[in-house]
């Protein structure tokens, strides 16, 4: 029997519905990674490529930069759902850990740039400012979110159709609204010298 490949497994994937992945432990070959807790509320299919996991803390100390209680799981990794109701995925830990680096950290989790792009975001008063369209990396780091803004708000503030907002002033996400919450108003956000830095502006010394 012929080994399985990319395209097969993604479609393998694709067949499962969340509701037969909820709440199973996933494992790479006799290692427990975590547990799946759902995905994302997104109509598109191109915006739902993970899984959110709940990774056990050994996993987490020894794989992860920084410690973090949740993670993505591509579902093009899921290889099988075994007897024992457990997942098997078909990569190894370190092709984990190479993924989990290339996520952006908000609140105690990780996550991949499927699950952020085309997230509204709001700020700290519940008011929506625009929508994620893209992550920027410095040295090979996510550092920025590409940001389209409201007309409203970018006429009112003064400010491009598009701005890049710092990673680090996202403070959460909410599941079913599919939002992502800055810490504070976006003025203070443009006042940073880190919002300066990633959009080109000069910085005063």
């Amino acid at each position: 029997m012929g080994s399985i490949n990319a395209q097969e497994r993604k479609e393998m994937a694709d067949e499962y519905k969340i509701e037969q992945l909820i709440d199973r432990e996933v494992y790479v070959g006799g290692k427990l990674v975590g547990t799946v807790r759902g995905q994302r509320f997104n109509p598109r299919p191109d915006h739902v490529r993970s899984l959110r996991l709940d990774v056990m803390p050994e996993v987490a100390d020894e794989y992860m930069r920084k410690p973090a209680f949740s993670a993505p799981l591509a579902k093009e990794l899921i290889h099988s759902l075994q007897p024992d109701g457990t997942i098997r995925i078909s990569k190894s830990m370190r092709e984990l850990q190479r993924r989990w680096r290339n996520t952006i950290r908000i609140e105690e989790g990780l996550y991949a740039p499927d699950e952020m792009l085309g997230r509204a975001v709001m700020d700290n008063d519940s008011n929506e400012i625009g929508t994620v369209v893209d992550l920027q990396k410095v040295k090979r780091t996510f550092k920025g979110a590409v940001v389209k803004l409201l007309p409203r708000v970018s006429s009112r503030m003064g400010l491009p159709e598009e701005i890049m907002i710092p990673v680090d002033q996202f403070s959460k996400t909410t599941a079913r609204l599919d939002e992502v919450i800055l810490s504070s108003t976006l003025e203070r956000v443009v006042a940073l010298t880190s919002y300066a830095k990633l959009n080109g502006l000069e910085v005063e010394e």
